[in-house]
């Protein structure tokens, strides 16, 4: 196992009920900017919870922000942040609403010309607002994690950021926000949960039991309650361990001490970037083509995981690790989300796009830092 330093400091509020306790998080005297999407917590009840908690603060509201949260978008909010001395942001949505409220934590307080050198020159932060979420969308971690994806549309450029110091200070995760969720969201939220933990644990081997495990373990709860979750949408118990899983995907717990990849991720934000896919979606295209591509490099942790977590069997590695992407794939395809390219509309030019994006930035990807432009054409046209 390698080294590491590990800490979270977030606070979480888990269980129904909790919306109601959101208030109590946040400092007396507060001026809060409360943000949100596309206008799903006012259908569902949250909305009403929220404000009735912070009904003794001073609230503004900025909502619109949008699935894999635009830059443009976002800079609006910032501008309201700093000219009307916003001391508190409150995300209440997914986690784009979150990404998005992190870039604005942490652009009010940026000291460049543009903000946007906060990803694309990985400027650092310095000082940030303090942000509280309330979870509406199991999927992406963010309630619990510093990093952000942020979309800036002009440039069809989809980047990460990460600092500690847009880490909330509390996120409220109550399960029955789950049971107003249409089929698609919760499909991603299920996938995009699994892909988080192969990027952390599907590299090679450094004699790391605990997170193996741990990892194993929230890839087949995502497994066995993703479709429950789909059948009966208010099953609460199966919400839960939904919901929870979604979190410790992503809290840094399973990645300390072993090799990450992420490429799987890098790749399928430029499909998210040129085409709108979903981003879930995208990652169940990528991933299969990189185990595939990769195999010979991942062959003991592909073979692990499909012995452990899927329960496959091969007379030989070669049929092992065939099965295990077999049932990835089939796993993906179960819960609704298709794995080509060419069922999502994406012309094979679009690879050269992606490859030359690469091209230009110089540097590879993957937990051997062996993925560029070469391997990224093998991994898409692979899934064509």
């Amino acid at each position: 196992m390698n080294n590491f330093t590990f800490y979270n400091l977030v606070k979480i509020l888990f269980g129904k009920g909790t919306i109601s306790k959101t208030g109590t998080e946040i400092p007396q005297g507060a001026k809060i900017l409360l943000t949100y999407g596309g206008g799903s917590i006012f259908k569902n009840g949250v909305y009403d919870q929220v404000k009735e908690s912070v009904k003794d603060f001073e609230v503004l509201e900025f909502g619109g922000i949008e699935p894999n949260p635009h830059y443009e978008t976002l800079m609006k909010a910032v501008e309201i942040a700093k000219n009307e001395k916003i001391d508190f942001l409150l995300s209440v949505g997914g986690g784009s609403v979150l990404d998005g409220t992190k870039f604005i934590a942490a652009a009010v307080y940026h000291q460049g010309n543009d903000p946007w050198d906060i990803l694309a020159n990985r400027a650092p932060v310095e000082k940030a607002l303090p942000i509280g979420a309330v979870l509406t969308l199991p999927a992406t971690g963010s309630e619990m994690n510093g990093g952000a994806v942020i979309t800036r549309v002009e440039i069809q450029e989809k980047l990460v950021f990460g600092s500690d110091l847009v880490m909330p200070k509390f996120s409220v995760l109550d399960p029955e926000v789950i049971f107003s969720l249409p089929d698609r969201q919760v499909a991603n939220g299920i996938v995009d949960a699994f892909v988080h933990v192969t990027e952390q644990y599907l590299t090679y081997p450094v004699n790391s039991p605990i997170q193996d495990r741990f990892a194993e373990s929230i890839m087949q709860t995502l497994i066995e309650e993703g479709p429950k979750v789909l059948a009966n949408r208010t099953d609460y118990d199966s919400a839960a361990n939904f919901m929870w899983s979604a979190t410790m995907a992503l809290n840094g717990l399973i990645g300390v001490g072993v090799p990450q990849d992420w490429a799987t991720h890098m790749i399928g934000h430029e499909l998210t970037a040129f085409h709108g896919i979903d981003h879930g979606r995208t990652l169940c295209i990528v991933l299969p083509g990189i185990m595939k591509v990769f195999a010979d490099q991942k062959k003991e942790k592909i073979i692990q995981l499909g012995e452990r977590v899927f329960k496959v069997q091969g007379r030989t590695d070669e049929q092992k690790i065939e099965n295990t992407i077999s049932a990835v794939v089939y796993f993906f395809e179960s819960v609704g989300v298709p794995t080509r390219l060419p069922e999502y509309g994406v012309p094979a030019e679009t690879i050269d796009r992606i490859c030359a994006r690469f091209e230009k930035r110089g540097y590879k990807i993957g937990e051997k830092a062996n993925i560029g432009p070469k391997e990224i054409r093998m991994i898409l046209e692979d899934r064509l």
